[in-house]
């Protein structure tokens, strides 16, 4: 069973990188782990602090992301939003180039497009992408050494940036642009913001529809007809995907996750868990860890 705590670990930034950034290139081989034990530790659960990229240049890498599980093979690039828990499941000899990048150093309107492509599923690169990718990313990497020019942080973050910015593009390709978005479509990008920022506090589709100055139904009717779901579905989604994180992560009680989720009502939460999943709290948490 993974070591518990009361909150999701989190991987931290070493202190030599610079102000929020990190960068590096990496090869790893199961070889590299000398015990059992190092490998199974290399394979834990966790959030990162910043948006992370990870360029796979070479071999093959199996992942989970909330839950989710993906096989990836290079070229490919993985984003990973500083909510979201992922850990790597199996690996063949990799090499990855990454990226990790605070909200501070990231330019705004890079920020907006991330936001609004999470969850971003595993993207595999053509060839020509990925040296356009890579070779960005082995710019930023030298600029990462020169620590003793005068304009060190700025070449480094706006070069960071560069980067971020033709990952996102990428990702982006595979969505419609904001231009071409109906106005169902606009509304329905304009809820999930909001449903990120606020399902901790509002539960209620008539207090998204407010804020949005639009009518409960006319909210629920643009988001059934782009999603397939109401908007209460969305609402209980994302909160049963906070309480499975919550459940496997940390040793919180259910009583405890029910609370930070914003429900007083302890047995209302358990049953709404159990009817969203078919299991109780406390049997998905032990599941998950036969």
């Amino acid at each position: 069973m993974p070591k518990k705590n009361n909150h999701i670990p989190v991987n931290s930034m070493a202190d030599n990188f610079s102000r929020g950034i990190s960068i590096d290139k990496i090869n790893i081989k199961k070889s590299d782990f000398k015990t059992a034990q190092q490998y199974e530790e290399s394979k834990q659960s966790h959030r990162d602090e910043g948006h992370t990229f990870h360029i796979l240049k070479k071999g093959s890498v199996v992942i989970e992301i909330d839950f989710q599980k993906y096989k990836i093979k290079a070229p490919a690039v993985v984003y990973m939003h500083p909510n979201q828990v992922h850990r790597i499941l199996d690996f063949k000899d990799i090499t990855v180039c990454s990226l990790a990048i605070t909200n501070e150093n990231l330019n705004p309107e890079y920020l907006t497009f991330l936001e609004d492509i999470v969850p971003a599923k595993p993207l595999a690169l053509t060839k020509n992408t990925f040296t356009n990718i890579f070779e960005t990313f082995s710019l930023c990497l030298n600029f990462s050494k020169q620590k003793e020019n005068k304009l060190y942080h700025s070449l480094l973050k706006e070069s960071c940036n560069t980067l971020v910015a033709l990952i996102t593009s990428t990702f982006l390709n595979q969505h419609k642009s904001s231009s071409k978005l109906s106005r169902a479509e606009l509304i329905s990008k304009s809820f999930k913001q909001l449903l990120e920022k606020n399902y901790r506090t509002i539960k209620r589709p008539s207090e998204y529809a407010k804020q949005l100055n639009i009518s409960t139904h006319y909210l629920n009717e643009s988001i059934k007809s782009t999603t397939g779901l109401s908007v209460s579905q969305h609402i209980q989604a994302r909160i049963i995907l906070e309480a499975k994180r919550l459940l496997h992560h940390t040793h919180k009680s259910v009583k405890e996750i029910a609370f930070e989720l914003g429900y007083e009502d302890y047995p209302y939460f358990s049953r709404v868990f159990t009817k969203a999943t078919g299991m109780s709290a406390l049997t998905f948490r032990n599941k998950r860890h036969d």
